[in-house]
């Protein structure tokens, strides 16, 4: 066997390994929220973000690039680090607290058309009219999701847990713009950035939120998100993508995340899957997969 079809294997290892683990990720922000308040959970499962990639760096003999860092390098994390961890797990997380946990995620999953529609005026990206059908296509899911269906009557059940899920989506495609002009390593990039996010949350939750010590249950609920939403999985996905011949190769298997998603949160979270979500995320994802096309 030769060792490009051995890495090719091991790249598909990661990138399912990252999908499964992501797809459990709006349970437990569901599950967890239900024991701790939003900027709480936050700050718990930052923290374990920054030592789970202060670890990785650790082991990986690349501490020593911290000093290498200019001053402009530190700015940029702390620019990166209010726009996620920080202001985008506000927005989501607090999505999730209003909205049902199938809602949220569906709509969070607009993100790669909001990348596509960003990098007009920001990378002065020309985008073709029929990827401008997908972006329509894609959106006409969110309608679905979010009438419940009910597209002629024109009622969203939740209009602030909507804009706050669509606006997410909106926070992740500008740190993905701004984070592509980033040349450092990766992990020294994703530590800086949670390191400078963890403060911003702490300021916001001495500010914002009632001062009471999390039960264990809430904690828990943390530390799972904090490794396996914020942490871990980064690093087994960009593992994927370096194993990988290219990155399509391994990039079309997240789209499976959602549906695995749907399937935890009815076993796990106990929620009823509505026929509007399973058809506005048909929609969402299939205007993705077009805009891949015609792009």
């Amino acid at each position: 066997m030769t060792t490009d079809s051995t890495n090719q294997k091991r790249a598909y290892f990661y990138a399912l390994a990252a999908v499964l683990l992501w797809s459990t990720a709006a349970s437990a922000f569901k599950i967890s929220l239900r024991y701790i308040d939003v900027l709480p959970l936050l700050f718990f499962a930052s923290i374990v973000s920054t030592a789970a990639f202060f670890m990785q760096l650790l082991f990986s003999g690349k501490i020593a690039l911290l000093k290498t860092l200019s001053k402009k390098d530190y700015l940029t994390s702390a620019l990166l680090g209010f726009l996620n961890p920080f202001l985008y797990y506000v927005v989501l997380t607090k999505a999730y607290d209003i909205l049902r946990a199938q809602e949220a995620m569906t709509i969070n999953w607009v993100w790669p058309i909001m990348l596509v529609l960003l990098s007009i005026p920001l990378l002065h990206q020309k985008i073709k009219l029929p990827s401008f059908l997908a972006i329509t296509i894609s959106f006409l899911g969110v309608f679905i999701i979010a009438t419940q269906g009910d597209i002629g009557g024109f009622q969203f059940s939740n209009p602030t847990g909507f804009l706050l899920a669509l606006g997410s989506t909106l926070i992740w495609s500008l740190f993905w713009i701004y984070n592509v002009k980033d040349k450092r390593d990766e992990a020294v990039g994703l530590f800086l950035n949670f390191a400078f996010g963890s403060v911003y949350i702490f300021a916001a939750m001495l500010l914002f939120a009632e001062t009471k010590i999390p039960g264990g249950r809430g904690i828990l609920g943390a530390a799972y998100i904090g490794l396996f939403e914020m942490g871990v999985t980064f690093l087994v996905w960009l593992r994927a993508l370096k194993l990988a011949k290219t990155t399509a190769h391994v990039a079309n298997l997240v789209l499976l995340a959602p549906f695995f998603s749907l399937v935890v949160i009815h076993l796990v979270a106990g929620e009823e899957i509505f026929p509007s979500t399973i058809i506005g995320l048909v929609f969402i994802v299939g205007g993705i997969i077009l805009q891949k096309i015609w792009s």
